[in-house]
């Protein structure tokens, strides 16, 4: 921590907008842009929520700063101990770092990549380059040295920051091909070797002491909320990721806009960061939200997702906590598996209790407010045990977003007392669009729309399906230097179209069913949506773990599916078969661990249970094109290094689809041609 004297004092001058007149924007005619000194107009509300008073990244630190100073803003482990920065501390560090940016010469609209896992220096190095005047611009730990180049090429970068020798190591094979470059800064560990423009943290933090305050606030000023200040670039599945142009308005707005609507409490939220700030959810999550309501954010140990992530939250015991479909599936695994070896009377005290818990979490969902007989019991017996061993005993949001769960995984939350909450958006709309929180949310459904924004559901059919389009102040500005792809995703009116199928219910909620890509068109002519038969398979047949229609200019549909096997901590699907794969068999008399002894033998007992549960999706199909006719098991799970899964956890992509015909083309041809 500082001392005294190296406290900051928040300049006099300094001044928070709270009305529209103390605003001032960047002149702009346009709604979107791709050029990176241009600003663009605000889609602002004229009254009501959407008209709030534009702040920049600037402006929203230092009104927290004033009145929350004191209070914890972030926190690393040093030694096995919590290190904490408080928020006037925290402030003082972004400062110095943007006066070490501007030393290096980072020009006004050129990025500043970070490559590296979550860690104070992450969040330092991000608001220290956009209070420079840079773009930040996260950069996945994953990439390939060609991706970082890319990336740090596309942004125009001055200074890459890296976690460690193995990224550094990327950066230095590609170094000569970023002409932009002028520094690269290490934060953790010792270098172990030194060349030209390479700095330690220590040494970085240090090169802008003879910096004035009085340049660096000329350059704070200067900034306008309508301007570009952030970079999220997108995994690039389809060719080279796109640069999304986020504002300081965009993220100011959106975090203001998401914080209100769930009621968070200033000064008193603490979050938990682990997951890649590369990607919009991460940084709208753990940086600046918290940022916007004085929340503390902690950050977990790299090998999070290996093991410690549950020790950092029993230690942190968090308010809000955000997890992808994978890590609440990991621990329904985990919990599972503990399950599975308790004693008799354990087991069945535990099944009442989730019974009372599920039927209490539908009551609530759907309003009632009914406390079932028992829940008292069921509470003090189990569910307070299971939330105090998860670290959730404080956690009023439970959060899951960037990818589709299974409907399972949420009833078997449920039935913890322990709803999720689904949310739903784009890099593109600064992160949510539409967001669930407490006696506001649906199962399947994810959410509502962010107050202030608006839903359009373009060329619905007779169902209600349209595509989804977005209408707000977190709609992103366009892509870095590419007019042509910003003009696909935004209309001529300003409309986000999201590519993505949805409905919404009576209450507004909104269901996605589907991407107009995915859709199928068989050889018939008949349009298919996939996800809902895809869904219905998986909740119909409990050993199923992903499923994938296929039928595209085909005659009729077939479908690969997987079984459910335990995933190791590197994300790889084993050939072990999950507790509830090796219930499901035992219930049929069959006494198979592992995937590959039921797919050797075709195990009769589980391929007649699967063609059962196949038959009755088909009887509630609309028409017979969209019966399933054929199917066949893959040797293993879907997985994102097998290359079947993208970031986004999708799993339509060429590839897949490659593999698909080809497993299926001796199960299939010869019936295709009767």
């Amino acid at each position: 921590n500082l001392t005294e004297a190296d406290q900051i004092t928040v300049p006099e001058s300094a001044s928070v907008p709270l009305k529209l007149s103390d605003v001032s924007l960047a002149t702009a005619e346009q709604l979107w842009c791709t050029s990176r000194d241009q600003a663009v107009k605000l889609r602002m509300a004229e009254t009501g929520p959407g008209s709030e008073a534009p702040m920049t990244i600037h402006q929203m630190f230092l009104k927290t700063v004033n009145i929350y100073g004191d209070l914890p803003a972030v926190a690393s482990k040093k030694e096995g101990q919590w290190v904490t920065l408080t928020w006037r501390e925290y402030y003082q560090q972004c400062r110095a770092a943007a006066k070490s940016f501007l030393k290096l010469g980072l020009e006004r609209y050129h990025g500043v990549g970070i490559l590296g896992f979550n860690s104070p220096e992450w969040f330092i190095s991000d608001i220290g380059c956009i209070l420079a005047g840079g773009f930040a611009a996260g950069i996945y730990t994953t990439n390939s040295p060609e991706a970082c180049q890319y990336v740090a090429d596309n942004c125009e970068a001055n200074v890459l920051v890296v976690e460690n020798h193995k990224q550094l190591l990327k950066i230095l094979q590609i170094k000569e091909q970023l002409p932009h470059l002028k520094a690269i800064v290490q934060y953790k560990d010792e270098l172990q070797q030194k060349l030209p423009n390479l700095y330690t943290w220590a040494e970085f933090m240090k090169l802008g002491e003879e910096v004035s305050d009085e340049r660096l606030d000329a350059v704070v000023d200067s900034q306008r909320a309508n301007q570009c200040c952030t970079l999220i670039y997108t995994s690039g599945t389809t060719g080279n990721p796109k640069g999304v142009m986020l504002s300081h308005d965009n993220i100011t707005w959106t975090s203001n806009a998401v914080g209100a609507m769930t009621s968070l409490q200033h000064g008193v939220e603490c979050v938990v960061s682990y997951l890649p700030l590369s990607h919009v959810a991460a940084q709208i999550n753990d940086m600046w939200i918290c940022m916007r309501f004085a929340g503390a954010t902690y950050f977990a140990d790299p090998d999070a997702l290996k093991g410690s992530l549950g020790t950092t939250l029993k230690e942190v015991r968090p308010t809000s906590f955000l997890g992808v479909p994978r890590v609440w599936e990991k621990m329904q695994e985990k919990m599972k598996a503990i399950g599975a070896k308790s004693s008799g009377m354990k087991k069945r005290v535990a099944n009442w209790a989730k019974s009372i818990g599920l039927q209490a979490s539908y009551s609530a969902m759907n309003g009632e407010n009914l406390v079932p007989w028992g829940f008292m019991l069921a509470n003090n017996l189990v569910f307070k045990k299971v939330r105090w061993a998860l670290g959730l005993d404080r956690c009023k949001n439970c959060l899951t977003g960037a990818a589709p769960i299974t409907k399972e995984t949420l009833e078997y939350f449920m039935s913890l007392s322990l709803p999720l909450y689904e949310l739903y958006g784009m890099s593109e709309s600064t992160g949510p669009h539409t967001i669930s929180w407490e006696n506001n949310f649906k199962i399947m459904s994810c959410g509502k729309v962010v107050v202030g924004c608006q839903t359009k559901l373009d060329k619905p059919d007779e169902d209600g399906n349209g595509e989804i389009c977005f209408w707000g102040r977190h709609v992103f500005m366009g892509y870095l230097n590419e007019p042509e792809k910003t003009e696909e995703a935004l209309d001529q009116e300003g409309w986000l179209h999201s590519g993505d199928l949805g409905k919404h219910d009576k209450d507004n909620f909104l269901f996605i069913t589907g991407r107009i890509k995915e859709l199928i068109i068989t050889a018939g002519g008949e349009n298919i949506p996939p996800v809902p038969i895809e869904d219905a398979v998986k909740a119909e047949i409990a050993i199923i773990s992903n499923a994938m229609l296929l039928g595209d200019k085909m005659k009729f549909l077939s479908m690969m599916l997987t079984l459910k096997c335990i995933v190791d901590d590197n994300g790889e699907p084993t050939d072990e078969l999950t507790p509830e794969a090796v219930a499901f068999c035992h219930q049929r008399g069959i006494t198979a661990t592992k995937a590959s002894e039921i797919i050797a033998s075709k195990e009769p007992a589980i391929y007649k249970a699967i063609q059962e549960g196949i038959e009755h999706v088909n009887a509630k199909a609309t028409s017979n094109a969209q019966r399933v006719q054929k199917w066949v098991i893959l040797d293993r799970d879907f997985s994102i290094s097998g290359g079947e899964l993208g970031e986004s956890v999708s799993v339509r992509n060429q590839l897949l689809v490659f593999i698909g015909w080809f497993c299926l083309f001796e199960h299939v041809t010869e019936e295709s041609s009767e």
